[in-house]
């Protein structure tokens, strides 16, 4: 089984308050907490994440998919 490779958001704080997401699987995105990265690991799928990603966009949260995922 391939692992995912998780990137840490740019939004990221030096607290580590923050999600991380791989997108090395086709056909999955996996999102996790930076400070617990042993873990739960979300998985969606991508048209899921784009949806999340574009409504986080919407809400004038800072969300910027270039910057998440």
């Amino acid at each position: 089984m391939t692992e995912f490779d998780f990137v840490k958001s740019s939004y990221s704080t030096s607290g580590g308050e923050c999600v991380e997401v791989a997108r090395n699987i086709p056909g999955v995105i996996a999102v996790r907490d930076s400070k617990a990265q042993d873990g739960a690991v979300l998985r969606v799928r991508p048209a899921a994440w784009s949806e999340f990603v574009r409504g986080a966009e919407g809400t004038g949260g800072g969300g910027d998919r270039r910057r998440v995922g």
